[in-house]
């Protein structure tokens, strides 16, 4: 979901050495932030969020040019001012130099991590991942079908255990409804307000208990339409006030109907192990209708085609397969001369 990603009730144990240390360049992109904590809290731990925002040149010159030299690792108190940490994450364009200076600074001596493609090779980073859809490859380079996220089963399992009471009393089968919204390749035109309204109607009106998430980019006269069509049913919408159940929903689901506008929530919906269906909204992108098409290839989802369809969807979760790799990587590297 395109939110920023609240501490879990509980944190695995990590699968680092004691005391490993993680720093998380971050673009200022809640999206990128949410790959790189997610796979940071699957692997123990707690990093700390380093914002990067260089002036304007600088910024324009990534991922290619140099980091602005206020944050240089040379000047005390900077943005990379030491002590280093055993680890960094980054994801996102303007992040790129500055994983690339640390590394340099730290002498080799911290494991980087990018995650997505940093345009600038797979040499950018000890590790890269990326998701299936894009095109970089190399030995050091992890690739998977989804996206990893900060959505952990043992989140979900905790929400199920102790169940939000906005959700606990609606009837199964319960359908989560989560809604993106507009963005540059996606519009939500009114004939995707009318099919999302119709949609959550004909739900409600099957005894369906209906959870509906919107996200930041909903448009809000979605929202409001959905409201006024669900008002008086078995139904919840989060209407932005209070803390958002987006993990109990999704805990709680029986199914999912997810629009088709991000990556990021298709890929969390699959974490549940419960029927997702996909509503495309109007516009699109190739890479995200390819992610979809094969999705749907392999059996994980299925496109809305006008009402809900039950089949075994066992959880799809990179979050796990990357973080695993990670772990894998940085013993070797800490075994290694320069680790």
């Amino acid at each position: 979901m395109t939110s920023h990603p609240s501490k879990p009730p509980a944190t695995p144990p990590s699968a680092l050495p004691p005391g490993t240390s993680a720093w998380v360049l971050a673009s200022g992109k809640v999206g990128h932030e949410v790959h790189c904590i997610g796979i940071a809290r699957e692997l123990g731990l707690d990093p700390l969020l380093k914002q990067v925002e260089p002036r304007r040149l600088f910024g324009a010159l990534s991922p290619f040019g140099p980091i602005d030299p206020r944050d240089s690792a040379k000047r005390p108190g900077s943005l990379l001012a030491p002590p280093f940490p055993d680890i960094v994450f980054a994801a996102g364009r303007v992040t790129v130099p500055y994983l690339r200076h640390l590394r340099r600074a730290s002498g080799g001596r911290t494991f980087t991590v990018f995650l997505q493609d940093p345009r600038t090779g797979a040499g950018t980073a000890d590790m890269l991942w990326v998701p299936e859809h894009d095109k970089l490859r190399g030995e050091n380079v992890v690739v998977t079908l989804t996206s990893p996220h900060p959505l952990r089963p043992h989140v979900l399992e905790a929400a199920r255990r102790n169940p939000d009471p906005r959700l606990a009393a609606l009837p199964h089968p319960r359908v989560a409804m989560v809604l993106g919204g507009n963005s540059a390749h996606h519009r939500f035109e009114d004939r995707d307000v009318a099919a999302l309204v119709r949609i959550a109607s004909d739900l409600a009106a099957s005894d369906c208990g209906v959870m509906v998430t919107p996200s930041r980019r909903t448009p809000a006269g979605l929202t409001k339409a959905l409201a006024e069509a669900l008002a008086g049913k078995a139904a919840f919408i989060w209407d932005g006030t209070g803390d958002n159940p987006y993990s109990a929903i999704i805990a709680l689901a029986d199914s999912i109907v997810v629009t088709g506008d991000s990556v990021n929530m298709v890929g969390e919906a699959l974490v549940a192990g419960v029927p997702v269906q996909v509503y495309e909204p109007s516009g699109g992108h190739p890479k995200i209708a390819g992610f979809i098409e094969k999705l749907a290839q392999a059996g994980h989802v299925r496109r809305w085609a006008g009402g809900l369809e039950r089949w075994d969807n066992p959880p799809l979760d990179a979050t796990s397969v990357i973080a695993g790799e990670i772990a894998r990587r940085y013993a070797a590297f800490r075994a290694s001369p320069k680790g």
